[in-house]
This record gives C-alpha cells, sequence and structure tokens, in this order.
C-alpha cells in the first residue's frame, strides 16, 4: 500500500493550489511540495499576514492577487499589498466574478495586469479567459491544464515564445467518481468547456446523473482522477 507522500510522488504533481475557503492553509507547511499556490475566494477566505509569513517561511507561497479587486488594483486601492509579506510571491489574475462586485467587474482588465508584472517581474499571471492579455505580459502563464495544453505550448514555442508555462489541474487522489465530483466538480464547472458540455442548471456533485455525469468524463481533464 502507498503512503500519502508516496501517491503524490506518482502524480508527478510538484505544487498544490490551496482554496482558502476550503482547508487551512496553513497545513500546507506538510505537504512533500516545495511550492504553495493560495487561491482568491473574497477578501473573507484572505489569509492573514501571519499565517502567510509561517508559510512562507517553509515553501515558496504564492498567493493569488485578482487586479481588478479593491486592495489589489496596482491603478487603483492597493493597500491589501501592504498585509502580504515579502516573501510571499504573486499570481497576478483578472479575478473570477464570483469573488468581484459588480464595480470591479467592469474595470479593464489589460493596463491592470501590465501595471501588476511592472510592479512585480517575477509574479506569473492566470490566463483564465484572458490568454492573449496574459501572454503579451511575457510573465510566465499559470494556466488551467487542457486538451490543447501540449499542442498550444508548441505552437507557441514555434512562434519564438521563450517564457514559462505553469499549468495547474484539479486533482483526486482516488478512483470514485462521487468522491471526485464532490471535491472538484463546482470548481472545474465554472471552466468554459465544462459549463458548455453539461446540460443546464445540471449538478455539479456525486447527484449527477445520466448526460451530466457523463459531460465531467468527455471533456478531460475538467477533473482528473488517480487511484
Amino acid at each position: 500500500m502507498l503512503t500519502t507522500g508516496e501517491t503524490i510522488a506518482e502524480t508527478g504533481l510538484d505544487a498544490a493550489a490551496l482554496k482558502p475557503a476550503e482547508c487551512d492553509v496553513s497545513r500546507a507547511a506538510e505537504l512533500p511540495f516545495e511550492t504553495v499556490a493560495i487561491d482568491y475566494e473574497g477578501r473573507e477566505h484572505l489569509p492573514d499576514s501571519e499565517t502567510l509569513a509561517g508559510l512562507a517561511s517553509e515553501k515558496e507561497v504564492r498567493l493569488t492577487t485578482p487586479v481588478r479587486a479593491e486592495g489589489f488594483d496596482p491603478l487603483g486601492d492597493d493597500s491589501g499589498y501592504d498585509r502580504i509579506p515579502e516573501k510571499v510571491q504573486r499570481v497576478a489574475v483578472a479575478g473570477h466574478a464570483a469573488y468581484l462586485s459588480a464595480d470591479e467587474r467592469r474595470k479593464a482588465v489589460a493596463p491592470r495586469l501590465r501595471a501588476a508584472v511592472e510592479r512585480d517581474p517575477a509574479a506569473w499571471v492566470g490566463t483564465e479567459g484572458v490568454e492573449r492579455l496574459a501572454l503579451a505580459t511575457g510573465a510566465t502563464q499559470f494556466e488551467l491544464l487542457s486538451r490543447t495544453t501540449e499542442r498550444d505550448l508548441r505552437a507557441l514555442r514555434a512562434a519564438g515564445f521563450d517564457g514559462e508555462l505553469a499549468v495547474y489541474a484539479p486533482t483526486v487522489l482516488t478512483d470514485d467518481d462521487d468522491a471526485v465530483l464532490d471535491a472538484v466538480g463546482g470548481y472545474a464547472a465554472r471552466r468554459g468547456p465544462v459549463a458548455s458540455a453539461l446540460p443546464e442548471e445540471a449538478p455539479t456533485d456525486a447527484t449527477a446523473t445520466d448526460r451530466a455525469r457523463e459531460s465531467w468524463w468527455a471533456t478531460p481533464p475538467a477533473a482528473s482522477r488517480s487511484s
């Protein structure tokens, strides 16, 4: 029987992305990875400076900072940057609408991504929904794994792009389909290819049946299974 560490090692993953609304991010210190990324799920779930500093003393930590969100807007209210310990690095993203106010969603993304990277040249840039804008920054691309990722990267290399690509994917270490859907179904359902494949108002957890359930495994790697 494999231990948890051995199971993780077999996946080939070299970093972990954490959802602070769903876990205690301080426990990332126990994970067998040198790098952890902490997602932004609204101000109420933003880890405090002490937690971030403690984790950054043991790991390379990257914090997602939505450039349209108040507090992380490099062209507006950037007071949130003062809460981020110096050792914590950034992942600049446009920000998912679920975590932004109506006013924040109306802000222009392009100039803010550019300003964020100028402010922090070592930042990664999330590509979800703003692929061309992210690429134009020249920063490391932080991209959701898809069936076209490898082909797209080869095309970028052929066109002369010599930057880096950091790929992430929701992964559940089980071969139980119900457990996979309960763990990451809601998250994966926000992604374009999955959302378009799912029937309207279909459940996104283990209660999904028939066509809805089949759609998950027909749009890999919306969610990844590992036994």
